[in-house]
């Protein structure tokens, strides 16, 4: 059986080589460019994701954050954190980062939960007004989710090597959570 820091070297190794970007941090922290699912409201966005691995890894499940802005039910606006069972409570040791990024985001934002909110507001307009929801989503999309955003997202987090508090929905230090990117409104 493989060690956990063998394993944590071997995914962020699979990161590097896919066709995501990749942006390191240290050994077991990293952003990962990520880009809003075809054919959903979402599409043409594109999002700085946070990722941390704990030592524990692959048997304890990674932190994973939005930094900039997104409209979903199931991600907090402001923390970008995600609420998604397979990661928070159901994750294995058999799932990777390629699962993360090429099954289980896309996922998300293709079928979201609104039964399980993390996000009030977009939970109530997507069972109220589906179409108004949409509106909104592609309105965050052209606002927060460009290229230049996702650029700019979080860079005050990276220049200070504090990124813990863009987390997974059960991390215990969940009231520390920070805003995870200013945006001036324009």
């Amino acid at each position: 059986m493989a060690s956990p820091r063998r394993r944590i070297e071997t995914d962020v190794s699979l990161r590097l080589m896919s066709d995501y970007e990749v942006t390191l941090v240290n050994d077991n922290k990293f952003f990962v460019r990520f880009k809003g699912p075809a054919e959903t409201p979402f599409e043409g966005g594109v999002w700085k994701v946070h990722v941390e691995l704990p030592d524990q890894y692959p048997y304890k499940s990674p932190s994973i954050g939005f930094v900039n802005r997104i409209f979903h039910p199931n991600i907090d606006e402001l923390s970008g954190s995600v609420c998604l069972d397979v990661i928070n409570q159901t994750w294995s040791p058999m799932y990777d980062m390629i699962n993360i990024f090429e099954v289980f985001l896309p996922q998300l934002l293709r079928y979201p939960n609104p039964s399980d909110p993390l996000n009030g507001e977009a939970a109530a307009l997507l069972l109220r007004d589906p179409k108004n929801y949409e509106i909104k989503v592609k309105d965050y999309v052209q606002r927060y989710a460009t290229k230049g955003a996702a650029d700019e997202a979080g860079a005050e987090s990276e220049d200070d090597d504090d990124l813990s508090s863009v987390g997974s929905y059960n991390d215990d230090d969940e009231e520390e959570a920070q805003p995870a990117g200013e945006m001036d409104d324009v």
